[in-house]
C-alpha cells in the first residue's frame, strides 16, 4: 500500500495543476487513479469501485444537478467544486466558490447552487452557464451561529421545497439553547420562514427523505467521552415535526447522560432507528432509488462512516447498508464496502454518498480529496 504522505503529496500536486486553469490531462488523471488503492476496497460480489477523481481536496457533501453537474462541498479548504459530466469517462474540476467558512453542504435548485457556511447559507445563480466565471454568492441568510465546533452543515432541499439546515452542538456535551443548537431547521430558498423541525439531535451532516412516505431520516454523531464502545452513533427517523431525539440528556435511546441525564428520561424521546456503532461518524446517507443495483438493494439506506478519531481501535471507514422492511423498520446492517482501513490506518475515509442518474453510487473522500463510483457490473 502506498504511503498515507505519497497520497497528500500527489493530490497536492493535482490540486496545484487545477489552482493554475489547466485541466486533467489523460496521463494527470491515470496518475491520480494509480495513487489510491481501490484494489483494496471489498464490495459485494458483482460491484466494482474506481476513482471518479482525485483532484477534489476534502471532498465532502454532494449534490448532483439534473443536468448531471456534480457539486461538491468542502471544510478546511473553504471552496466548493464542480464536476462536469462526472460519469462520461472524462470529469471537468473547477472550483466554484472560493473563502467560505467550511462550506460543507451543497444543494441545487432551479439553476441555483446553495452552499453552507457556518453562519450563513449563499446561492451562486445560474451556476451551470457559468462554471468558468462564476458569480459572486449572494447571502441567502446570515441567521446561524458562527461556532466552529459543529458548525458546518450539510444541506438539501426536501419534497416540501424547503432547505433543510442542521446546527449542531457547540461542544461535546452542554446544554445549548434548542431554538439555536443540537437540532435541524428549514427554511424557504429565499432564507424566510426558518422553523425548527427537530431537536436533542448532537451534530448531523446527513439526511435524506423516505421515498414514498417522504419522511426525513437522518445520521447523528454521538458524543465522545464516554468510552469505546458507547454510546453508538444513531440512524433517525423523523415522523413529525417537532420532536426530540434526546440530546444532552439521553444518548442513542437508553444511555443517560452521567451530567445531564438526572433531568429528564431517556423514555422521554424518539429512539433511533438503528444505532450504528461507537464512534464510526456516521455521515452522509442516501436511499438507494437507482436501478442498477440488483433488486434488493432498492430503497436501502447507504451511509457512509467517516471513521473514529478517538478510539483505541479505529472503527468506521467504511460506507454500509441498512436495510428496510415493508413497514419501514431497520431490520438489518451489513459492511457494502471497506478497505480505506489497513493495519489501523487509514488512506481514505468516506464522507457522504450520492445515487447518480445511471443507479452507480459516488462517494466522496475528504482524506484523500476523491470522489469514487461504485457500480453494478458482474
Amino acid at each position: 500500500m502506498r504511503s498515507y504522505l505519497h497520497i497528500r503529496a500527489r493530490r497536492a500536486l493535482l490540486a496545484g495543476v487545477l489552482a493554475s486553469g489547466a485541466w486533467l490531462g489523460h496521463m494527470a488523471a491515470a496518475a491520480a487513479a494509480d495513487a489510491l488503492p481501490v484494489d483494496q476496497i471489498r464490495l459485494p460480489p458483482g460491484f466494482r469501485i474506481d476513482v471518479l477523481s482525485q483532484a477534489v481536496p476534502e471532498a465532502r457533501g454532494m449534490t448532483l444537478s439534473p443536468a448531471g453537474t456534480l457539486f461538491i462541498g468542502t471544510r478546511g479548504e473553504g471552496k466548493v467544486y464542480a464536476i462536469s459530466g462526472p460519469l462520461a469517462g472524462s470529469p471537468q474540476v473547477r472550483t466554484v466558490a472560493t473563502g467560505l467558512t467550511m462550506p460543507v453542504g451543497v444543494a441545487f435548485r432551479n439553476g441555483a447552487l446553495y452552499a453552507s457556511s457556518t453562519s450563513r447559507i449563499v446561492r451562486l445563480d445560474d451556476i451551470e452557464a457559468r462554471l468558468d466565471n462564476p458569480p459572486a454568492p449572494v447571502v441567502v441568510s446570515d441567521r446561524f451561529p458562527g461556532e466552529a465546533q459543529h458548525g458546518w452543515k450539510f444541506i438539501a432541499f426536501g419534497p416540501d421545497g424547503y432547505l433543510y439546515v442542521p446546527v449542531g452542538a457547540p461542544c461535546n456535551i452542554c446544554k445549548p439553547d434548542e431554538n439555536r443548537y443540537a437540532n435541524i431547521m428549514k427554511m424557504k430558498p429565499d432564507g424566510s420562514d426558518l422553523q425548527v423541525v427537530a431537536r436533542g439531535v448532537r451534530n448531523t451532516v446527513g439526511f435524506d427523505w423516505q421515498p414514498g412516505t417522504r419522511q426525513l431520516w437522518f445520521t447523528d454523531n454521538g458524543r465522545d467521552n464516554l468510552g469505546d464502545d458507547v454510546p453508538d452513533d444513531e440512524l433517525n427517523h423523523l415522523t413529525r415535526a417537532g420532536q426530540h431525539f434526546g440530546y444532552p440528556y439521553c444518548h442513542a435511546g437508553d444511555i443517560a447522560d452521567p451530567e445531564f441525564g438526572k433531568q429528564r428520561a431517556c423514555s422521554e424521546f424518539v429512539p433511533p432507528a438503528a444505532k450504528l456503532g461507537a464512534h464510526v461518524a456516521a455521515l452522509g446517507m442516501r436511499f438507494y432509488t437507482g436501478s442498477q443495483f440488483p433488486a434488493e438493494y432498492r430503497n436501502n439506506i447507504f451511509i457512509a462512516e467517516h471513521g473514529s478519531w478517538n478510539r483505541s481501535q479505529p472503527i468506521g471507514y467504511r460506507v454500509v447498508r441498512v436495510v428496510l422492511d415493508e413497514r419501514g423498520q431497520a431490520v438489518r446492517q451489513e459492511v457494502f464496502a471497506q478497505g480505506w482501513l489497513q493495519d489501523g490506518k487509514p488512506w481514505g475515509r468516506p464522507v457522504d454518498v450520492q445515487v447518480a442518474p445511471d443507479g452507480s453510487l459516488l462517494v466522496s473522500d475528504d482524506l484523500a480529496g476523491a470522489v469514487y463510483r461504485i457500480r453494478y457490473a458482474p
